[in-house]
């Protein structure tokens, strides 16, 4: 099957496709029921008074979206505006055929004209084909650090 994808910025109309690919990420990362984002929950945070993060999608003329990039602004201490990479998703049967490549690089070039001093993600350590990906590619691939997370229920027990 030949694909025609196109790269652009993602908009309020596009957020039905990309939730849905969120939920088949979760699926992949064998956690198919802790999505509780919405889609009315992505357009207020997407497109309201105040937007928290932005977006790629790759976009097939024969298919619709197929793949998304989304990112988000963050700040480090020691370097200053940094750019967070949260998630790249490509729908599994079109894995591995230059799309998450495409997506991955849509978001290095908004992190260049953005004048990012940083670019950050993470990666599971049993994603093989991502971490095979961001190794190619001379990445940084830090061990020493353990992420830490406070769910909404244990933030309101603080």
């Amino acid at each position: 099957m030949s694909l025609t994808v196109t790269i652009r910025k993602g908009t309020e109309a596009d957020l039905p496709g990309v939730h849905a690919l969120i939920v088949e990420l979760a699926v992949y990362e064998k956690a198919p029921n802790e999505v509780t984002n919405t889609i009315e929950d992505m357009r207020r945070d997407g497109f309201g008074d105040k937007p928290i993060f932005e977006f790629f999608v790759a976009d097939s003329v024969e298919e619709g979206i197929v793949g998304i990039a989304l990112y988000y602004t963050a700040y480090s201490t020691w370097k200053g505006k940094m750019l967070f990479l949260e998630d790249i998703v490509v729908t599994e049967r079109l894995r591995r055929q230059g799309i998450g490549r495409m997506l991955f690089n849509a978001v290095v070039q908004a992190a260049k004209e953005g004048s990012y001093k940083r670019m950050k993600w993470q990666v599971l350590d049993w994603n093989e084909p991502a971490i095979n990906f961001y190794r190619s590619i001379g990445a940084n691939l830090d061990g020493e650090w353990i992420n830490c997370n406070l769910s909404q229920e244990e933030l309101q027990r603080l």
